[in-house]
């Protein structure tokens, strides 16, 4: 069975729901994994996805920040939500594809929004980068988070790390930038290695080439310099690696009218 699955910030589903059915006509994702939904699940499109072709989804939300969403057109065997950090902020769904979706062997998808971490890179003066850090410490000590053997997981969403040299427009000049700090880095390719995940992007792009997934809404002209980051991932467990037939990041979104700075994220595999 060929599963095509999509992660994208979308910076506010209400507001970019016609970019979001834009998106979905063309490319008819079967899983759209959404993050910065930033509403409440009882205000969230449904009846808008539904007349797309999505029956199935998975809310965690909350008023005007954060806020993740599974939107499928395979059914759930289960869904499953965790806090980190003992905050109640809306930063991870999971969902469990099995019988229901006629699957012979079941798929565990986990949809994440890290926190961003402001400006400042020094925990001692910036609470929000503190809880950036211990939160990515939380994803390596999470064991449901640790796929094994023929464990079938995908994890996908805004991880807010940009962690190669390449991932970023300039390595020198933003090692002191939040989302490329050094300890940031570190931090995520250690829950990365923690559940032996596999990073699609650079199993099928070389570590030579610039890849960014993100551009600043600062910049008057996002494409002059091209000054982008890729903090968007799809990372799929040893089980599921030699599936991946074939990824896309759609750059050209980040140029609609109205844009999210995040641009769609696709991958497909064949489960």
């Amino acid at each position: 069975m060929r599963l095509s699955l999509t992660t994208w910030n979308i910076n506010s589903v209400r507001l970019r729901i016609d970019l979001v059915a834009k998106f979905i006509k063309a490319t008819r994702p079967d899983v759209l994994c959404l993050q910065e939904t930033k509403c409440i699940d009882d205000a969230f499109p449904l009846k808008r996805f539904k007349r797309l072709g999505y029956e199935h989804v998975a809310l965690n939300g909350q008023k005007g920040y954060h806020g993740v969403a599974i939107i499928s057109k395979l059914p759930f065997d289960r869904t499953d939500v965790r806090t980190f950090c003992d905050k109640i902020d809306s930063r991870h769904i999971s969902v469990a594809f099995g019988e229901k979706a006629q699957l012979a062997k079941p798929v565990v998808l986990h949809n994440f929004y890290v926190p961003a971490g402001g400006d400042v890179p020094d925990p001692a003066l910036n609470p929000k980068f503190d809880h950036k850090l211990k939160f990515l410490d939380e994803m390596k000590a999470c064991e449901p988070l640790h796929p094994r053997g023929e464990d079938r997981h995908i994890l996908v969403g805004d991880l807010n790390v940009a962690p190669f040299e390449n991932d970023v427009w300039s390595h020198r000049q933003l090692l002191k930038v939040v989302s490329h700090t050094p300890i940031e880095c570190e931090k995520l390719l250690a829950a990365q290695a923690q559940g032996e995940w596999f990073d699609v992007a650079r199993e099928r792009i070389p570590l030579a080439e610039k890849v960014y997934t993100w551009w600043s809404y600062r910049a008057a002209d996002w494409t002059v310099g091209d000054r982008g980051r890729r903090l968007d991932h799809i990372w799929v467990s040893r089980a599921l690696k030699d599936t991946v037939s074939d990824f896309s990041i759609l750059r050209d979104a980040r140029g609609w009218d109205r844009p999210s700075d995040h641009v769609p994220v696709t991958v497909t595999l064949e489960v």
